[in-house]
């Protein structure tokens, strides 16, 4: 199955990097359209904005809840990348094993805290009256299938870590052609609402989970999945855990400080809550396109890593850090100049619109900050640096947004003062992170020459 996969070791990074990264790009861009069909069709079909604004209202804190788990994938990512390049086959088998049932395990446990806690989190948010209902039944929906997503993302780790981003692709656009199915004919033609878009995503994410499990099971393959070995071995487990947990913390982190945002745009009203919605999942697509060099720096680093190749380090982090840069500022650009026109696919309220140009001028268009900066801290993981990019985000994002919002927003209460928080906050974690990779690379350099 070398066919399918990037040589991480060998050749041209700036052929093998894009290679890698685009695929793992237009994947990164389908997972987005499950969420962006669901916003358009409730947008388009239910004439309805509390419906579009009850979807948009539910997405920091899905993604909180998600990511404390999905930062395990991380760690999948990490190990299986290094026995990859190592080649050891027994670390890969119980790498493949360990992270099928952790994601079964996780996926259980992530499916009922979702359902139980959704409604108070959304109370506690300022979720407003006229949204709140809509919002929970999203979610009691949408965390039903959330097993599947764990069990997709984990496997799909796995495939990554290989230097296979081909086929998540081909598994997540025959999802997405179901996810979209599902969407028109269930709010469409049984006119269902917030209700029908979560079954259309759930049931898409057990499409794509029975597809990777399906690959995965193809008998000679190094990473061959095999239900009777089903089971956690603690070695693999105790080194996911090591970079998984600290990942996990750090997207947490993330989405928490997008918590306080959220509550604070809520003040604003469902329009404001529909128009920062629609431009949020536009903008999205600025951030799955440079978040792919995230993904090319952390494997391409783990398996050189691996591999003994540590001379390569500097430039993988050179070859992503350029293209994060590039695509980021191309594609904000792009959106930004033709916002209307994407945002009118959402909604048609004059009042929404310009709440979303406004977060595209002053979020979207810096986006490749966020870009950069995430660059950096892949290589790190990959290095076997978890902890202290944990950190830097805490005091860089988390930190600072929660900061600006207690100070600067409560002396203004202007919406575009909010949204300056996501850019500086990005900017200051970037240089954090680069200062804190000379440091290692230092280390190692000194180390290396011992």
């Amino acid at each position: 199955m070398r066919k399918n996969s990037v040589n991480m070791l060998e050749g041209s990074l700036w052929k093998n990097i894009l290679a890698f990264s685009i695929p793992v790009m237009l994947t990164g861009i389908l997972q987005l359209l499950f969420n962006a069909c669901d916003l358009i069709v409730v947008g388009q079909f239910t004439n309805d904005s509390r419906a579009l604004a009850a979807v948009g209202a539910t997405s920091s804190l899905t993604s909180l809840l998600v990511n404390a788990f999905m930062g395990l994938s991380v760690g999948v990512n990490v190990l299986a990348a290094r026995c990859f390049g190592a080649k050891d086959t027994e670390g890969i088998q119980n790498a493949v094993h360990t992270a099928v049932t952790l994601s079964l395990i996780c996926g259980v446990v992530l499916s009922v805290l979702g359902i139980v806690i959704c409604k108070p989190c959304l109370v506690a948010m300022n979720t407003p009256e006229d949204v709140i209902d809509l919002s929970v039944l999203y979610m009691r929906i949408y965390f039903a299938g959330i097993p599947f997503t764990l069990l997709y993302n984990f496997c799909a780790a796995i495939l990554r870590a290989h230097g296979n981003t081909k086929q998540p692709l081909i598994f997540l656009t025959i999802a997405g052609v179901v996810n979209v199915a599902l969407n028109v004919v269930l709010v469409a033609a049984f006119h269902l609402s917030v209700e029908g878009v979560a079954i259309a995503t759930a049931v898409s994410q057990l499409v794509a989970s029975a597809l990777v499990i399906h690959y995965l099971r193809e008998p000679g393959s190094v990473y061959f999945l095999d239900f009777r070995r089903l089971r956690v071995h603690w070695a693999s487990f105790k080194e996911i855990l090591r970079v998984g947990i600290p990942a996990g913390m750090t997207s947490v982190l993330f989405a928490f400080s997008n918590i306080q945002i959220q509550s604070s745009i809520n003040i604003f009203g469902s329009v404001a809550m529909a128009g920062n919605a629609a431009a949020a999942s536009v903008d999205g697509f600025i951030y799955v396109t440079t978040n792919a060099f995230h993904h090319a720096a952390l494997n391409f680093t783990g398996q050189n890593m691996g591999a003994g190749r540590g001379d390569r380090i500097s430039k993988i982090m050179g070859v992503s850090l350029v293209y994060a840069l590039v695509f980021g500022t191309v594609l904000s650009a792009v959106f930004y100049l033709f916002g209307e026109f994407f945002l009118g696919f959402y909604t048609k309220e004059a009042a929404a619109i310009s709440y979303g140009m406004t977060r595209l001028l002053i979020v979207g268009l810096l986006y490749f900050l966020c870009g950069g900066f995430e660059v950096v801290i892949g290589v790190l993981r990959g290095m076997g640096y978890s902890v202290m990019p944990t950190i830097i985000v805490l005091v860089g994002v988390c930190g600072l947004r929660i900061l600006w919002i207690s100070t600067i927003f409560k002396a203004y209460l202007d919406y575009q003062v909010l949204l300056l928080s996501y850019p500086v906050s990005w900017l200051l974690t970037m240089m954090f992170s680069f200062v804190y990779y000379l440091f290692v690379a230092g280390k190692l350099k000194r180390k290396a020459l011992q």
